[in-house]
This record gives structure tokens, C-alpha cells and sequence, in this order.
């Protein structure tokens, strides 16, 4: 089938996603460290008020979903909701990591609380006004379902890169910062806790970069898949889109039921601190890792070529859940050796893109499925569904890891040492066990959960390529029957 996407598109696109990714990739790794260590806030109450919060603006979902379905402008459908992110994210991602010293909680209190609620709320509509369009895109990009396949593909190995790039941002700025923390070589020491102008120079100069790159989604990219903005929108209509799509509710639900796949993302830095000795060291961490997860994007078109998509993900799924336990129970029983350790993250991020990219792919399908089923094509509100899981989970997935850290004593251990942190922080086996446990093995477990529901999706192999060509043959005629 013919090829319509130039390079420059690919690559546009591929950056846009890198840059929205590394800014969700920040706030999910170092926003509640901030508020901790610089805010001195309680970590477990923040954790359960930003869930809160990113559940309180899963509102905002349906209602972009709603609008860009019924939008229809020169750039597109899809592009403007971008555009308008853009500011959003910028200005709000450096608000949230800004320390104002009247709202420490030793002098705020619970009006610390407040702030963070609504600070994270306006930056997680900033979120939704960027995660749907950019996600929902993919499906208009071209018509050629393997094209499109290969796209996603190359797109979110740059989204998952784009996730962890604050592993290496974070770090560089930290060794500009003075009287910031720094990394420390000699065994049995740990770095020193970072500092308000760490996290906030972090944030801008990832917010600005990242805004720059989302940008090129509006100027490189072509909507090409044919539409027509409904003028009957409304809730009920999307429901019963949704509904009416049993493939797409299946991946829905998968998502859920693996809601902490990436927990380990939430606590990258607590991490790297207990188990290396280092917040900053915590681009060895996630460089490993991302090692792992880019090989495992690359892999993945191959291996739905020759096994579709249902097979690729149960096994991906099921390679997690062995990789991740095999990891603890070494780790436990065996041996902490760094390097083991090393090797095991390489082998976890093999299996990255059941959680990445197989949803993306499965969705784009389910779209497809659907026009082929109604003549209707409803990316706004599927696309609404899927940021709105996404954001959901993802902030299950962190508030999970962070209550067994926090139940680890990570932060008690801090605070009881406060007059020490200058000479590092010593922690408990336990504390560095438990940490390891959310950052491996419950993540492994939840990967086997996600499996379940797609043993019963059927949306790959021949039926696929029989509802692609049909699409295609359609819009086909319909092209003829306006020229003639």
C-alpha cells in the first residue's frame, strides 16, 4: 500500500512526543520529592492529593474529546488543542516546582494542600489539552495501517526516551547548580538531598524545551484521513461510541487493571538514592532501562508482523511479570550487586512496549474498527478515553509506589538524620528491599494482570488487513463519487 508520511513528518512528530513526555516525565519523578524535601510536605498525603487531582480533571478528557470532534479549521482537528497546551504546560510546570517560603507546610499547613491541588489541576488540563490531540493525531496521520504501525513505533521509542529524559536533565542542571547536590563515587556514601533552585531550573529548562518540541507537531504534521465534524456530539453519543466498540473497551480495560506497569518511574529518584547512594545517579537507572525499552520498540513491529498484535502483547506481558519477579527474588535472596541489578533493569525495559506502544497501535486499530463497523470515525472521544486512563493510571501507579516507599521509613530515615544530610543518609536493608519490591516486582505483577482481558481481542492478523483494505476501498469510492 502506498506510503504518505515524509521523514521530516516522522521526525516532527517523534520530537513533539519527546518534549510532552519529558515535561509528564518530570513532574512523575521529582513533584512529590519536591514537595517533601523542599515544601516539607507529607509525601503520602501529596501523593493521594495529586491523585485526587488528576482524577478530578479526568472531567476535562471527555470535553476535548467532545471538541475535537466537532472542530474542523485549517490546521486541522487535532492541531489547535496543541497550541493552546503549550502556554499551559510552560507556565505551570516552573509554578509548580516554584518554592515560596510562606507556603512551606511548618508555616502553611493545610493551606499547602489547597495549593497543590489546584496547581496540579490547572496543569493537568494542560496535560489533557496536549496527551489527546498528540495521541489521537496518530490515527489521521496516514491510512496505510502498517505505516502507521511503524510510525507509532518510531514515535513512542522517542515518547519513552522522552519519558525518562529527565534522568539525565535533571542531573546535568544539578552539577550547574552550586551548593546543590552532587554525585558521589566512594561506596557506602550518599549525596546530599537537592535543593529549591535544582528542581525549579530543572522544570523551566525542561518545560521550555519541551514546548519548543511539541511545536513541531503543528508544523510538520499532515491530517490525512478523512472526517467530517459531527455537529451531534454530545456525552451520550461518545458513550455509545464507546460502548459500541467491545475491541477498545478490552485495551481499556487492560490498561487498568495494569495501572502500575510504570509505578518505577514514580520513584526513580527515591530509588537511585537508596539503592545507588545518589539522586543524581538516577540516569543509571533510567538509562538502563530505556536501553532496554528502545530495543523492545524496535523489535515490536517485527514481532507483530510475523505474530500480531494479541500474541506480541501476552507475550511481552508475560515476559514482564517473570523478568520483574526473577529481579526481586535475586535481589532478595541472592545478591545486591549493582551490576546484577544493572542487567536486570536492561531485561525489564524489554518488555516496555506492551505498556507504551501496543496500546497506541491496538487504539489506532480500534478507531479503524469502528468506522469499519458504523461509517463513523470517533478519534476524539476514543482518544479521550485512553489520556483519560492513561492520566489515571499513571497517577495510581506513582501513589502506589510512593505509600511503599513511604512505608519503607525512605522519608523517616531522612528526617530523623536532618542535621546529617550534609554527610548523606544511611538506609535500612528493609527500606532499600521494599523500595526495589515497588520498583520491580509489583510492576511485573501488574503486567500479568494486563494480559487477561486481551486474551479476547480479535483486531489483528487477517481481519485487520481485511478491515484496512476495506476502509481504503471505500474512501476510494467516495473520492470518485465527489469528482464525478
Amino acid at each position: 500500500m502506498q506510503k504518505y508520511m515524509k521523514f521530516k513528518e516522522v521526525l516532527g512528530y517523534s520530537l513533539g512526543l519527546f518534549g510532552f513526555q519529558a515535561i509528564v516525565g518530570l513532574l512523575n519523578s521529582y513533584q512529590a520529592d519536591f514537595y517533601g524535601k523542599v515544601m516539607m510536605a507529607d509525601v503520602l498525603v501529596v501523593s493521594f492529593i495529586v491523585l485526587f487531582a488528576k482524577i478530578a480533571s479526568a472531567i476535562f478528557d471527555p470535553i476535548v474529546g467532545k471538541k475535537i470532534e466537532g472542530t474542523k479549521s485549517k490546521l486541522g482537528k487535532f492541531k489547535p488543542f496543541i497550541l493552546v497546551s503549550i502556554p499551559i504546560l510552560l507556565v505551570f510546570t516552573a509554578i509548580i516546582f516554584f518554592d515560596i517560603p510562606g507556603l512551606h507546610y511548618d508555616v502553611a499547613g493545610n493551606k499547602l494542600y489547597v495549593y497543590i491541588f489546584f496547581t496540579v489541576l490547572i496543569w493537568c488540563l494542560g496535560m489533557t489539552l496536549a496527551d489527546v490531540p498528540t495521541q489521537g493525531i496518530a490515527s489521521v496521520l496516514t491510512p496505510n495501517a502498517t505505516e502507521r504501525t511503524n510510525v507509532v513505533s518510531i514515535a513512542n521509542t522517542a515518547k519513552q526516551i522522552g519519558f525518562a529524559a529527565c534522568a539525565v536533565i535533571v542531573p546535568v542542571i544539578c552539577l550547574i547548580i552550586k551548593g546543590g547536590s552532587k554525585v558521589l563515587v566512594k561506596k557506602g556514601e550518599t549525596d546530599s538531598p537537592m535543593i529549591a533552585s535544582e528542581f525549579l531550573w530543572s522544570a523551566i529548562a525542561t518545560a521550555a524545551a519541551g514546548c519548543l518540541l511539541m511545536a513541531l507537531i503543528v508544523l510538520w504534521s499532515k491530517e490525512r484521513v478523512p472526517y467530517v465534524a459531527g455537529e451531534n456530539n454530545g456525552f451520550k453519543d461518545m458513550i455509545a461510541a464507546i460502548k459500541g466498540n467491545k475491541p477498545l473497551l478490552l485495551v481499556i480495560i487492560s490498561y487498568f487493571l495494569g495501572f502500575g506497569r510504570q509505578m518505577a518511574m514514580g520513584i526513580q529518584v527515591q530509588a537511585a538514592y537508596a539503592l545507588i547512594g545518589s539522586q543524581n545517579l538516577v540516569i543509571i537507572l533510567g538509562i538502563t532501562t530505556a536501553i532496554g525499552s528502545m530495543i523492545s520498540m524496535a523489535i515490536t513491529p517485527v514481532l507483530i508482523k510475523k505474530l500480531g498484535e494479541k500474541v506480541t502483547y501476552l507475550a511481552l506481558s508475560i515476559y514482564g511479570f517473570v523478568v520483574s519477579m526473577a529481579a526481586f527474588l535475586v535481589y532478595k535472596y541472592m545478591t545486591d550487586n549493582q551490576i546484577v541489578m544493572y542487567v536486570f533493569l536492561f531485561l525489564i525495559g524489554l518488555q516496555f512496549s506492551a505498556v507504551t506502544l501496543m496500546p497506541m497501535i491496538m487504539t489506532a486499530d480500534c478507531v479503524d474498527y469502528y468506522e469499519y463497523k458504523t461509517g463513523e470515525r470517533k478519534e476524539g472521544p476514543v482518544y479521550a478515553l485512553l489520556s483519560l486512563t492513561i492520566k489515571v493510571c499513571l497517577a495510581l501507579g506513582t501513589a502506589l509506589a510512593l505509600v511503599i516507599v513511604t512505608k519503607s521509613g525512605y522519608y523517616e530515615t531522612i528526617t530523623s538524620v536532618k542535621e546529617e544530610l550534609a554527610n548523606g543518609v544511611v538506609f535500612l536493608p528493609k527500606t532499600k528491599e521494599m523500595i526495589f519490591f515497588a520498583y520491580t516486582a509489583m510492576p511485573g505483577i501488574l503486567a500479568l494482570l494486563s494480559a487477561i482481558p486481551i486474551f479476547k481481542y480479535d483486531i489483528y492478523g487477517e481481519k485487520k488487513e481485511m478491515i484496512s483494505k476495506e476502509l481504503q476501498a471505500r474512501r476510494e469510492a467516495s473520492e470518485k463519487k465527489v469528482e464525478e
